[in-house]
């Protein structure tokens, strides 16, 4: 589970809203388990309703408003700014950012249609409906929304050689450069990719989520930059990092 339920027994169920129940974390698991604004529920409701925290640059008073992949999470009388994330065992990663970096997001393409009187409309993956796009923009491909104006600022293709982070499956957390996608009619096409390490996995489409036109990442990368290591690895780096403390 994303949220764990501690020693209650129960965990807060985020409310309907623009990601998936299963694919975000309610503000209040953020503001009191992750970055320790607050130590309870109630104090978590006060912190909320001072409107201190605005969620890709609304403000929210929902605790249990759902924060998804690459939305954007301002704290202005603390001058701090977050990107959440996945750390590469798939789990949510709130990512510190400048304040430059916080004026825009990635977001997926999830649909491509055609609304009232023939206006062409495209659906992200959070939720946004956005008039007129690019006609060069197609579903899977990434854009760079700019948060205070919800204009489309450019785009990323999906295609191979660029970089994406994957966002479900078993892989989710890792970034790679996509390599080559096999179609499967009838079934899940499958994206094959390569991380900077040179390790190759495959994953479904619908996990792969561009965020660079080559190897340039549009958005600042968490720590280890989305490379898995091996159990062994891990060990390794753990024994090593002990042995400089002693």
């Amino acid at each position: 589970a994303l949220v764990s339920t501690q020693s209650t027994g129960f965990a807060p169920k985020p409310s309907a809203g623009p990601h998936k129940m299963r694919e975000s974390m309610p503000m209040i698991v953020v503001v009191r388990n992750k970055l320790k604004y607050a130590l309870t529920y109630n104090e978590t409701k006060k912190v909320t309703m001072s409107r201190s925290i605005k969620v890709d640059g609304k403000v929210r008073t929902d605790m249990m408003f759902p924060i998804g992949f690459q939305d954007v999470i301002t704290i202005e009388r603390t001058g701090e700014f977050f990107r959440m994330l996945f750390d590469v065992k798939g789990r949510f990663l709130i990512h510190r950012i400048k304040k430059e970096e916080a004026a825009y997001k990635l977001c997926g393409v999830k649909s491509l249609s055609t609304a009232a009187k023939g206006i062409p409309i495209l659906v992200t993956h959070d939720g946004r409906t956005i008039r007129y796009p690019d006609p060069l923009i197609k579903v899977h491909d990434t854009i760079k929304l700019d948060i205070e104006s919800g204009k489309i600022v450019d785009h990323i293709k999906f295609e191979p050689g660029n970089l994406a982070y994957i966002t479900g499956g078993q892989n989710c957390g890792r970034i790679g450069i996509i390599t080559h996608k096999e179609k499967h009619p009838g079934s899940f096409d499958i994206v094959h990719v390569k991380d900077s390490v040179g390790h190759s996995f495959a994953t479904r489409l619908s996990n792969v989520f561009p965020i660079g036109r080559g190897k340039q990442a549009w958005i600042s990368l968490p720590r280890g930059k989305g490379v898995r290591l091996t159990i062994a690895e891990e060990r390794d780096r753990k024994l090593a990092a002990k042995a400089k403390e002693m």
